[in-house]
């Protein structure tokens, strides 16, 4: 599957089939996590990637209870350092949460070539999931997804491009207030 073909049938799944995910699959996707690229290159991350069943139901729970996340085989929680995160990031903050989600969206497009899905799960309490990892202070949980085989074949269709805003709401050209017309 070539990356356009990813992009256009990416989408958030929220039912797994039990089924593992073979470890040369999972080494192909810890791949794409450590050569997405960074500011400055620094790489200001670390990827837990929780395969244990209890470890995951409890971190479901702290993703605000969304349950379903533990059916999958596999949680992989992005972790920010940004402690050593480039600082000047639109003169006004660091590149943590930026960098982290780059490679989380790697992952979620080399997962969707692979035939696996993903959601991406901002909904949770930080304290309780640094709690159930063992994640230090100051480090920022940034996001997490559920990685596994989807439970509906229905998935395999590309998104459906009337459901998104039109070009005029979304695109100018030279200046924020001239709509790109074409």
């Amino acid at each position: 599957m070539n990356v356009f073909d990813a992009i256009t049938m990416r989408r958030s799944v929220r039912s797994y089939q039990s089924r593992p995910i073979p470890d040369e699959v999972i080494r192909r996707m810890r791949r794409v996590l450590r050569i997405a690229p960074s500011a400055c290159n620094i790489q200001p991350w670390r990827f837990i990637l929780v395969f244990d069943k209890d470890q995951r139901t409890r971190l479901a729970e702290a993703a605000k209870g969304q349950m379903w996340m533990a059916d999958a085989p596999v949680i992989v929680v992005g972790c920010g350092l940004p402690g050593i995160a480039y600082k000047k990031m639109g003169g006004h903050g660091n590149s943590t949460d930026i960098d982290v989600a780059i490679a989380i969206d790697h992952l979620t497009l080399a997962a969707t070539a692979e035939g696996l899905g993903t959601c991406w799960i901002g909904a949770f309490f930080e304290d309780q999931a640094k709690a159930v990892l063992g994640v230090p202070n100051e480090v920022k949980i940034v996001a997490m997804t559920p990685l596994g085989y989807p439970a509906s074949v229905d998935l395999q269709r590309p998104v459906d491009e009337g459901r998104r805003k039109a070009d005029l709401e979304i695109f100018s050209i030279d200046r924020y207030d001239n709509p790109a017309t074409t």
